[in-house]
């Protein structure tokens, strides 16, 4: 998959795009556990306030506060506050209305109103000084009111013994300011020990609480400000969401929009690799598997590409940012992320020692399977003719069966991990609800923090699980990238030189062999020996010999569908492994033995070398083909329709559109190998003789493969071959008398007198 980074790093712009949508989507994630935390912590337990810091006070209760403060504190404290008469309050000037008929509230002294310029740094240090004072004034007051449902039995009397000590019209404050220091420290020892124990989070949720208390007292609008909290808070969290939504959406449209970009490039290397390969890297890979490779493989590259733009890169921030904020949540809880953790990945690492294998199988498999189909599909008429139907079915049955096995495996493979992971999801939930309860119990931690703590576990647990299932997914796709990268790599067997030759305008259609041997690739015997001829223009220089004597492996030698494995070959006077395999071809016009025609038109597979050709050229060619009767026996003439393969025309009409393919592109040397094997003698005739009269216009070189003495005959040179050996050189009349292997193959077709008259 490594190699795959070369198609991406094209791409950067479009990738940082999507690692900083991807770092937002995360972020936005990680924040709401926190806002919900809040909402249930202050928007309702402590309705709606969440700092220990009053904006406004009554001066009975800073006075109760700095009961508690020390002398510093105090001063601190009293500097951060502006005292205003009671005659001089305005509410216009205050943060929040108070409730001015009720003038008991503030003792007919006045009222602390917090400076608008605290700075932060000096309001953390009043976070500090006055969270204790504002939890003890708090709690003493209530206690004065008869509440002490939430004190233990121990702490209820010792507290109905300071009670019974008040004298009458005093408070528990004022008794408490005529105390000297060291009692009253004595009388508050248990409570500052209390305070310890339940740690600095209770404290400021304790004094919030306070807080609030204190503003109802001052007639302010309390649940105004709670449903204000509430409201605010989920609103910040719905922007947040849809913010995080929205870089998901970005996400998804960039990635898939990046991978399907990858994939067509690695689709179009692919192709145009395979467009260069020679007889000799075709025949190492089967049609069936490039065609897997250019479809089905660079599908699995993409879609894992994709997986890994949108979960591989989110997953570890995400995973990152939830541990960082678990740890300044609650760090007594972790070792149950670290447990799950393990045990997911475990679950991940068996499941993939199981299943991984078979992803390895399963594109072996897609191969077999397209190679059955694509071999039914094109034999169908074979296979109905010998009536072997059942057979096809049942091979095609066995490479699907095997494809099913393998899916099915892998597929229930795969069911059970979910269960098992919703399984896990559940304990987990279940462990940190039973954990954070004796915490809650203990004033260590809030509801809301064991909330957020859940979230943040299932953020985490989710980032290793999708890591999980990305190292599952990637082995398939690295087996089908390493496919995709056989073909690219290969090296070829027939390139183009590093300082090409171009050919001259002295000469054309000039082809020469000279001592030329050829041995297939892996074969352990030469199938041509010592070949040495000359083709001219204007001369039709035929080949003829028994089946397997070598006449198309000369003919494939002349582009370079393979090199020679000795000797060499000429066209006008350059050997042509000199020059560019382009210029070489541009000067040939090939016609196989196999017609092959394309899905189109008439018209588009005539002009296949020029679509800009002129229709002139286009008819002129046809007419030499003898392709102009059927096409215009036909409505639409050239614009007639040609199914794929030329199922729609006859295997005659398929070689006349064929050959006049290969006449319009006006080439030097024409190469027909048994061309003419599916037309008739006169059709053979007249389109012999139409070429001739062609060749010797344009100054054309053929060299002709055939089979029938008839299309042959009348060649300016006609080479025998056979077992790869030139056995007879010369005219028709010359070889008669001087060739006995080209006699037998005459008789053998014509009699005597049929030769004769010839």
């Amino acid at each position: 998959m490594l190699k795959v980074l070369k198609y991406v790093k094209k791409y950067w712009l479009a990738l940082v795009c999507i690692i900083a949508l991807l770092y937002g989507q995360a972020q936005a994630e990680l924040a709401l556990p926190d806002y919900m935390s809040n909402i249930v912590t202050y928007g309702i337990q402590t309705g709606g306030f969440d700092e220990v810091v009053p904006e406004i006070m009554s001066q009975e209760t800073m006075d109760n506060a700095m009961i508690f403060m020390s002398d510093e504190d105090k001063e601190f404290v009293l500097s951060q506050y502006n005292y205003q008469e009671f005659k001089d309050i305005d509410n216009k000037d205050l943060p929040y209305e108070i409730d001015m008929s009720d003038k008991s509230v503030v003792k007919d002294t006045g009222l602390y109103v917090l400076k608008s310029e605290v700075s932060d740094e000096n309001f953390d240090k009043l976070t500090k000084a006055m969270g204790e004072p504002m939890l003890m004034v708090s709690s003493l007051e209530s206690i004065a009111n008869g509440d002490t449902s939430l004190m233990e039995e121990k702490d209820k009397e010792k507290i109905e013994e300071m009670l019974a000590q008040i004298p009458e019209g005093m408070t528990i404050f004022d008794m408490m300011r005529m105390m000297p220091q060291e009692q009253l420290d004595e009388q508050m020892k248990d409570f500052t020990a209390k305070f310890d124990a339940v740690g600095e989070s209770a404290i400021e949720i304790a004094a919030a609480s306070g807080v609030k208390a204190e503003y109802a007292k001052l007639g302010v609008d309390v649940d105004t400000i709670q449903t204000n909290y509430i409201m605010s808070t989920g609103l910040t969290m719905l922007l947040i969401s849809l913010g995080g939504g929205l870089c998901a959406i970005l996400v998804g449209y960039f990635s898939s929009r990046m991978a399907a970009k990858v994939s067509r490039n690695m689709r179009q290397d692919t192709f145009e690799k395979v467009e260069s390969f020679s007889s000799t890297e075709l025949n190492k890979f089967s049609t069936a598997s490039l065609i897997t490779r250019t479809t089905n493989d660079i599908q699995q590259v993409q879609m894992a590409l994709i997986m890994t733009l949108r979960i591989a890169i989110y997953a570890p921030i995400m995973a990152f940012g939830a541990i960082v904020r678990v740890m300044n949540s609650s760090t007594s809880m972790v070792w149950i992320i670290a447990l799950v953790v393990v045990v997911i990945m475990g679950v991940m690492i068996t499941t993939f020692a199981i299943a991984g294998p078979k992803f390895r199988i399963m594109q072996k498999l897609v191969d077999k399977l397209n190679l059955v189909t694509r071999e039914s599909l094109s034999g169908m008429l074979v296979i109905r003719a010998f009536h072997t139907e059942e057979v096809e079915e049942e091979r095609f049955d066995e490479a699907s069966t095997a494809k099913r096995k393998v899916d099915l495996f892998t597929s229930r493979t795969m069911s059970v991990v979910m269960p098992i992971v919703t399984f896990i999801f559940s304990a987990t939930s279940l462990l940190i609800v039973w954990m954070a309860s004796h915490e809650i119990d203990l004033g260590t931690m809030q509801i809301g923090d064991m909330m957020a703590f859940i979230q943040y576990s299932m953020q985490i647990i989710m980032s290793f699980m999708m890591l999980a299932m990305i190292s599952i997914m990637l082995p398939r796709a690295g087996v089908a990238a390493k496919r995709i990268f056989e073909v690219l790599e290969t090296p070829l067997s027939i390139a183009d030189p590093e300082h090409p030759e171009t050919f001259s305008d002295d000469m054309k259609g000039y082809v020469e062999f000279k001592d030329v041997s050829f041995r297939y690739p892996g074969a352990e015997e030469d199938v041509l020996h010592d070949i040495n001829f000359v083709a001219k223009p204007r001369q039709t220089t035929a080949f003829i010999g028994s089946t397997g004597s070598g006449k198309s492996t000369i003919i494939n030698l002349v582009p370079r569908f393979f090199d020679v494995t000795s000797g060499s070959i000429e066209v006008d006077g350059l050997d042509v492994r000199s020059v560019t395999q382009k210029d070489l071809r541009s000067k040939i016009g090939l016609v196989p033995q196999k017609g092959v025609l394309f899905s189109g038109t008439i018209e588009s597979n005539i002009k296949y070398s020029d679509e800009n050709m002129n229709d002139s050229v286009m008819e002129e060619a046809s007419e030499v083909a003898q392709a102009t009767e059927f096409i215009d026996s036909k409505p639409e003439r050239y614009e007639s329709e040609i199914a794929q393969g030329g199922a729609n025309v006859s295997g005659g009409q398929k070689q006349r559109i064929s050959i006049a393919r290969a006449i319009a592109k006006q080439p030097e040397i024409f190469i027909f190998d048994d061309s003419f094997s599916a037309l008739d003698f006169k059709t053979d005739a007249n389109l012999r003789e139409a070429l001739y009269k062609l060749c010797q216009k344009t100054g054309s070189t053929v060299l002709l493969v055939g089979q029938r003495i008839a299309s042959i005959m009348n060649a300016d040179q006609i080479i025998v071959l056979d077992e790869g050996k030139i056995v007879g050189k010369g005219t028709h009349n010359e070889l008669m008398k001087s060739c006995e292997v080209y006699q037998e193959i005459a008789y053998s077709q014509l009699s005597k007198e049929e030769l004769e008259n010839e």
